[in-house]
């Protein structure tokens, strides 16, 4: 399944978005405005200087010379309108600070899209960025970071790359040598460069475009795990194509583990599993599957559960309420997540404290399942069964928040789309209700 761009890049209709870079940022720009124009009016503009050629891409043009001018131009608007300054030979000049603030105002209060082009690159795939780049708008709530993966393999030069020489300072490549995908992360995480300017606050989104081939969707899926260290979330693309093939975001673990076992007799979170608790056995998986941040809900037995897994990178919160079902966990779980103010997190995955059995395959091939389309639910399936862990995109958040009683999530599978990962592994059905479970579970040589 291939995501719609304004997807992909979780953009609304008060969006405002600024596009730095190279290797297609225009090509980028103008798609998402042009998906967008078929719900509501775009407004296009530039704190840089566009091309002419650039012109064409919109529906209307309107070059502005001062600020009080934009309110005739703008009164009406559709489709993709282009708000430029005057012609300066075959480029246009960069819109005012006033003008840009101005225009910001107007689209907030009306619920437009404003994109606003950052950046020049000279049309080739790669950049690095000189002193006074990029120029992006201080109330840019979302930067995208274009990035054109046919650069890579070619040698560090000004035919492949703008600014090659600043490109080599930073990436620690020798002028001449192939530009690799360890260079190129290496100049984008840096503080000056790919990270440079970009406002407080805002979201950060490398657009790994180009991957034309096979071959470049395996290399830009191999930079995704170094870029989610500094950046919200990696989109590859290749949108000469108009194809966006994966959106991926760092995806949280909330672990259910606020029961009270009153029908084991026991207190099933304390379980050994090969040697250490149930509890901890669960939470390691889920650092261990890349899952970030990793959420313990704990309840009945607080202390001890929390005790057993206080020495793990992982956030505990108490559900006072535990004894009204799994569904007031899975609201602390959520409301945790969502007022954590580090988490960046794309979707949770929720895994259950009785299920030391788990492995990491199952935790990470759910997480590329759901960046092949940024899915509301992807759950397994077992033998025709649905089987644990299931993971909700941030789009499910809200409904998770209004469950009631020990249903679960399954409470709102009726209403989004469930993608169903085919899984085969009986072993993830079992669940240790009874002791009778857990010495199956435990006498299991295949476990």
């Amino acid at each position: 399944m291939m995501i719609p761009i304004n997807r992909a890049l979780r953009v609304s209709n008060s969006s405002s978005i600024a596009f730095i870079g190279s290797g297609g940022k225009t090509t980028a720009l103008f798609y998402l405005a042009k998906t967008l124009s078929k719900h509501t009016p775009v407004i296009v503009t530039a704190s840089s200087h566009l091309g002419k050629w650039q012109i064409s891409l919109a529906d209307r043009h309107y070059i502005v010379k001062s600020p009080t001018e934009l309110g005739d131009m703008v009164s009406n608007p559709q489709g993709v309108t282009l708000i430029t300054g005057a012609f300066d030979g075959d480029r246009t000049r960069p819109l005012d600070e006033d003008s840009l603030q101005w225009l910001n105002q107007f689209c907030k209060s009306r619920s437009i899209p404003l994109l606003v082009e950052a950046d020049g690159s000279r049309q080739k795939p790669l950049k690095a960025w000189a002193e006074h780049e990029p120029p992006i708008p201080s109330f840019v709530e979302l930067v995208v970071q274009v990035i054109g993966l046919t650069g890579i393999g070619k040698p560090l030069n000004e035919d492949t790359l703008h600014r090659a020489e600043i490109f080599s300072t930073l990436s620690g490549l020798k002028m001449g040598e192939a530009i690799t995908p360890e260079a190129l992360i290496r100049v984008l995480n840096h503080p000056n460069s790919g990270l440079k300017n970009i406002p407080l606050g805002a979201r950060k989104l490398v657009l790994l475009n180009q991957a034309d081939t096979l071959e470049l969707q395996s290399v830009a899926h191999g930079m995704v795990e170094s870029l989610l260290a500094h950046f919200h979330s990696v989109v590859i693309s290749s949108l000469a194509q108009e194809k966006v093939f994966a959106a991926h975001e760092p995806i949280a673990g909330i672990i259910l583990a606020a029961g009270e076992s009153k029908r084991f007799g026991k207190p099933k979170q304390l379980l050994d599993w090969k040697g250490e608790s149930f509890i901890r056995a669960v939470a390691r998986k889920a650092l261990e599957g890349g899952l970030s941040p990793v959420i313990v809900v704990t309840g009945a037995n607080d202390q001890l559960v929390s005790s057993a897994v206080k020495d793990l990178n992982v956030i505990l919160v108490k559900n006072d309420e535990w004894n009204n079902g799994q569904g007031s966990s899975i609201k602390e779980g959520i409301k945790k997540l969502i007022t954590s103010p580090t988490s960046t997190a794309g979707g949770a995955i929720f895994l259950l404290a009785d299920q030391p059995q788990i492995t990491t395959s199952i935790i990470r091939a759910l997480v590329e399942k759901h960046a092949e389309g940024l899915y509301p639910i992807v759950a397994p399936m077992v033998i025709d069964q649905r089987a644990n862990p299931v993971l909700f995109d941030q789009v499910a958040f809200n409904d998770l928040l209004g469950i009631e009683g020990d249903v679960g999530g399954r409470a709102i599978f009726h209403k989004y789309q469930v993608e169903y990962l085919p899984w085969h592994d009986d072993r993830m059905l079992l669940d240790v209700d009874t002791p009778e479970n857990y010495e199956r579970l435990i006498s299991d040589e295949t476990l």
